[in-house]
């Protein structure tokens, strides 16, 4: 960051702050006297694990700052793409020749709960990576504070001497340089033969900026997925937002990025989400964010818990809409063929009306916003279950295309059970059989029955609120119905529910027969799914419901050490690895037993 103020002596003097790296490229040759023990005592910082700064100053001509800020005014204004490359280009006219004037060094402790949100997280099978602004020595130490590296794991590390104003023989030296680095460790991690061995890549910013281009971005790229954690450090928040891109464009996958202060927006607005920390570094990163946390660790439950609950909850709304509307829109058409497409509709206007507006909307809202497979004590025990969303286990062609087929299917048994039931049955006290009305409004009571029973069934999770809008919205068809028959009575119209289909026997037994009709197949489905391909949530929602967490806490136990992702990093990893070790080292103490067999 530079300033440039003008003194008491109306002096005009430039400030500069950054990393040790970019500010020793910009130093003028008499500004090198405290480079030597600048750089000593930065190295000592950063292996203490203090967050470090060099400080740097230059005094300026009038002359040049006024033909400098002319540039920039016209940079500052300027409206397009490539904006902030302009003002990074009038930046480096003014910040060079300078001074050094010192470091400094800052003690940045973790947040509280920062290991375990990452040993969790990378149980759920999220890969980690780390982009940082820091020295290399404190990225690295912050590495083994919140366990991301670990003793005995294989570092790689990426670097190259090359600064930004060389010559173009030395950066295409460096670059092939960067590039053998790059190749050799490659095929170190390829010839590996310990399944149990775990890599970590440490890279700064200058090689970094090589590892970007496109010749090289694919080679970097899979060296990274390689490894088990990835470490950036002394990286620009432009070089943030290119990591994050290169990983979503390059994989294909969904990406997150996690920061605290104004040099992550970037990084934060090229991610597919978005989460910002709120705290003493401002608020820049929780304007720019999807999500807002006040603390690193809430990350944990953000992602394990919501993360999971939402994804189902999505998915199980989107498939529960096409199975209700093509259950409904299916009538619809049946009639029309039955009525040699005459346009006659067999349900009222205001039954169509109101069927996705108030008879079923509640229901779906209650299941898009209070469905739960399993609580969030249990999301956090067995975080591998976050993976039913990265696998896309219930948003997959074969679930939508299950729930499209039973709407065709519940279509076909309203439809055609309900014709004939009554084609030629009558159903008033004086033997007049059913007319369209009549039919059209118990199929209409058969649709908002089976498609109620249906969420009902689809739910894992229920509060007195999905009771009341599930049972309240098949209530208010009723209410609607009576009402309406009401508001229509006359000389030449009858109400159709308190008149005809209410005292009538056979409304009742079909609507009762076609809503077992609909759904009995998905109960039956849904049995022998539970009972011979279970879930991993059916597995633990049934282990809760027979309480055999408390009765066999041994088996609970052993249960939720295997459900989680193998990972490599982590508080976990780092005990298991020392548990291997221990193990190794007395399977080698202990002596050998030869056993003679005599014949």
């Amino acid at each position: 960051m530079t300033v440039i103020m003008r003194d008491e002596d109306n002096r005009i003097v430039l400030l500069c702050k950054g990393a040790d790296t970019i500010i020793f490229d910009r130093l003028a040759k008499n500004g090198r006297l405290y480079e030597p023990d600048t750089t000593k005592h930065l190295n000592e910082y950063g292996e203490a694990g203090l967050r470090t700064l060099a400080l740097s100053y230059r005094m300026l001509e009038e002359s040049e700052y006024e033909s400098w800020n002319a540039e920039f005014l016209k940079a500052k204004t300027s409206i397009g793409p490539d904006r902030e490359l302009q003002l990074e280009r009038v930046a480096d006219l003014i910040e060079k020749e300078l001074i050094l004037v010192g470091a400094t060094a800052v003690e940045d402790k973790l947040q509280t709960g920062v290991p375990q949100c990452i040993d969790r997280l990378a149980q759920a099978g999220l890969k980690i990576w780390v982009l940082t602004g820091d020295k290399m020595e404190t990225a690295i130490n912050i590495g083994y504070a919140c366990s991301l590296l670990r003793q005995g794991m294989k570092q790689i590390s990426l670097s190259t001497t090359a600064g930004d104003q060389v010559a173009q023989d030395a950066q295409k030296a460096a670059k092939e340089s960067l590039m053998l680095q790059i190749a050799n460790a490659s095929q170190m991690v390829k010839l590996e033969k310990d399944p149990d061995a775990a890599f970590a890549l440490v890279i700064d910013g200058k090689a970094l900026t090589f590892a970007l281009e496109d010749d090289m971005k694919n080679m970097f790229l899979n060296l990274a997925v390689e490894c088990a954690s990835v470490i950036c450090c002394r990286v620009s928040p432009r070089q943030k937002a290119l990591v994050t891109r290169l990983v979503k464009e390059g994989l294909g996958k969904t990406t997150l990025a996690v920061g605290d202060g104004a040099n992550d927006v970037g990084m934060i607005q090229e991610a597919d989400i978005g989460v910002g920390i709120s705290g003493v570094e401002g608020m820049q990163a929780v304007m720019a964010s999807d999500f807002s946390i006040s603390q690193f660790r809430f990350l944990e439950r953000l992602l394990v818990v919501h993360g999971h609950w939402c994804y189902k909850r999505i998915a199980q709304m989107i498939c529960y809409f096409f199975y209700k509307n093509i259950t409904f829109g299916l009538t619809i058409f049946y009639f029309e063929a039955f009525a040699g497409f005459s346009g006659q509709s067999v349900y009222d206007d205001w039954f169509m009306l109101l069927f996705n507006v108030v008879l079923t909307s509640l229901p779906v809202i209650s299941l898009g916003v209070f469905e739960q497979d399993v609580s969030a004590e249990i999301c956090l025990q067995f975080p591998a279950l976050y993976q039913q969303g990265p696998n896309n286990l219930f948003f997959d062609w074969y679930r939508i295309l299950g729930w499209m087929a039973n709407g065709l299917y519940s279509s076909l048994a309203i439809f055609f059970l309900n014709i004939c039931i009554f084609y030629d049955q009558a159903i008033r006290s004086g033997g007049q059989t059913a007319d369209m009305a009549s039919v059209g409004t118990t199929m209409f009571s058969c649709i908002i029955w089976a498609v109620n029973i249906q969420i009902a069934l689809t739910m894992s999770h229920f509060t007195w609120i999905q009771h009341l809008f599930v049972w309240g919205s098949i209530g208010t068809w009723y209410v609607f119905i009576i009402t309406y028959g009401m508001a229509l009575k006359s000389r030449d119209n009858f109400q159709i529910m308190t008149e005809v289909l209410g005292p009538a026997p056979i409304y009742w037994a079909a609507t009762l027969l076609v809503t077992a009709a609909c759904n009995i197949p998905y109960l039956i489905h849904i049995s022998y799914q539970r009972s011979c391909n279970p879930l991993d949530h059916h597995v633990i929602q049934e282990i809760k419901y027979l309480r055999k967490d408390v009765e066999d806490e041994t088996m609970w136990k052993r249960e939720r050490s295997k459900a989680r992702q193998r990972t490599k990093i982590g508080f976990t990893a780092r005990v298991d690895a020392k548990i291997k070790q221990l193990k190794g080292r007395l399977h080698k103490k202990s002596p050998s037993l030869t056993i003679h067999t005599v014949a």
